[in-house]
């Protein structure tokens, strides 16, 4: 692979020189320039990212910073990644995938070598160091999710506030007024996960104002989870009427196949809400009203929001997606 000094050598000039036709430092005569970059395609030489930078040439990448925990669910985390990719191409841009526990270590990587236009933020919590860290850089980005403090960068999200007040608005509506919880790992608890926050709190708010009971399974991600998590339900209320699902799919899929298992009718005798569901609630055994996660449109508002900061434009507003409830006919009348 040539180096920038073979590119010197081949034009008789020196690196320096190579550096400022490459920089636009500084100004050099017509004629050496066009020498130097006719050697540059003669060797095939790729000038450093850094060189790049200094030219104000754009590296055409962008970070997705998605860390992948022990207990995530790949198949909802590639979705993610997949929707970024697909709304990153549209710009003519690749995507770097940062994939390991240690989000600022990862940020601080591909910020050293210069290989990044840009970061887009996934699996965001409550107090996220990635947001300081981006600061301190200055690199253009926006985040999946709500840190702390946020001001100076963009942000897309579900209001998981607003789905966590529908579900309780519409079961306590229907006449439910004990209701099960199967939720995440509780790992996404201790992790301070942002949307776990804002949308078990507001869920408990609304259930006060609203004298719902509310009694909450975290699943895991083991095979048998999600049965464990609706027996342990119904041992605490037996004629439990109603339960929410805000989990992963194999878990929903279990806690399906337990009701059928049990002879539950479902909705006559127990009614199941799918709330920010992150796959296809129609696709299920039993087809689940509810809220979807919009995976995709957070995706592009999270690219297009970047974007436009390697662009030269200022961070656009924050956008909190609005759930949209679709009734499949799973809920039912206490």
């Amino acid at each position: 692979m040539a180096t920038i000094k073979d590119v010197a050598d081949a034009a008789g000039v020196s690196i320096s020189t190579v550096s400022y036709a490459l920089s636009g430092k500084r100004s050099i005569a017509e004629k050496t320039r066009q020498r130097i970059m006719d050697v540059i395609t003669e060797l095939d030489y790729n000038p450093h990212f850094g060189a790049k930078v200094l030219a104000g040439d754009k590296t055409h990448l962008i970070a997705l910073s998605a860390p992948l925990h022990e207990d995530g669910h790949l198949p909802t985390h590639m979705r993610f990644v997949t929707e970024v990719i697909r709304a990153a191409r549209k710009h003519d841009y690749d995507v770097v995938m940062l994939a390991t526990d240690d989000e600022v270590k990862g940020i601080k990587r591909v910020a050293a070598s210069s290989i990044v236009d840009g970061v887009v933020s996934m699996g965001v919590t409550t107090g996220d160091e990635r947001l300081a860290l981006l600061r301190q850089l200055k690199l253009p980005g926006s985040f999946i999710g709500i840190p702390e403090q946020m001001k100076d960068y963009a942000y897309v999200d579900l209001d998981f506030a607003a789905a966590a007040r529908d579900c309780i608005g519409r079961l306590a509506g229907l006449g439910h007024h004990t209701v099960g919880l199967v939720g995440h790992p509780y790992g996404y608890v201790n992790r301070h996960s942002g949307f776990i926050e804002r949308f078990d709190s507001a869920l408990q708010e609304e259930a006060k104002k609203r004298d719902v009971q509310i009694i909450t399974q975290w699943a895991g991600l083991e095979r048998g989870s999600g049965r464990k998590a609706l027996d342990a339900l119904l041992s605490q209320v037996p004629d439990l009427s109603a339960v929410i699902f805000h989990c992963n799919e194999p878990v929903v899929e279990e806690v399906e196949r337990r009701v059928r298992e049990l002879d539950l009718r479902v909705p006559e005798q127990i009614s199941l809400f799918a709330a920010a569901a992150s796959y296809d609630p129609a696709s299920l055994e039993i087809p689940l009203s509810g809220i979807s996660l919009p995976i995709e449109e957070m995706c592009t508002v999270a690219v297009e929001t970047t974007m436009r900061v390697i662009n030269g434009l200022p961070p656009a507003e924050p956008v909190l997606l609005q759930p949209k409830f679709i009734d499949r006919g799973s809920l039912h009348k206490r």
